[in-house]
């Protein structure tokens, strides 16, 4: 089974070097949809969340299967 590895840059960079055994791009894909949102949603006042976030996937010869990419822009505000 291929394994994949899910890497997230917020500012630093925190690289998986276990990986995860999956069965296809597809269900790689979808957990890291699935991670994605689990980090943002329980981990984002721990984390920095700059102007840009992103996961990348990748299978172990380090191929890009996808990338979730997150802009964080602040309200204009009048003054």
């Amino acid at each position: 089974m291929p394994r994949y590895f899910f890497n997230v840059h917020d500012g630093r960079s925190e690289i998986d070097t276990e990986g995860t055994e999956l069965t296809s791009h597809d269900a790689a894909q979808l957990t890291g949809v699935q991670l994605a949102g689990e980090i943002l949603k329980d981990e984002a006042r721990r984390r920095k969340l700059g102007g840009t976030w992103r996961l990348e996937v990748l299978e172990e010869a380090g191929v890009l299967v996808c990338r979730i990419d997150v802009s964080i822009s602040a309200p204009i505000t009048s003054g």
